[in-house]
């Protein structure tokens, strides 16, 4: 049996990164604030190990998204 993908399931989205760095937007759509930012570090001990870096921020156009960097990969992701 085929499993659907869950609602809340990653999707890759591209976020545009200041000359420092920072993330400074998110499909397009200019971040107008981080609210809150965390890392997850979790499966250590296999094979498949997760390490993400996560932001929550409100963009221009006043959508809340929250937004994760893996760690491993280097790659965004829209949750």
């Amino acid at each position: 049996m085929k499993r659907a993908a869950g609602l809340y399931a990653p999707r890759a989205v591209e976020v545009g990164r200041a000359p420092s760095g920072a993330p400074e937007s998110v499909a397009g759509s200019r971040i107008e604030t981080i609210r809150e930012e965390w890392l997850v570090e979790d499966r250590w001990w296999t094979s498949a190990p997760l390490r993400r870096h996560y932001l929550e921020v409100v963009l221009r156009n006043g959508r809340c998204v929250t937004v994760f960097r893996d760690l491993e990969t280097g790659r965004w992701f829209e949750q």
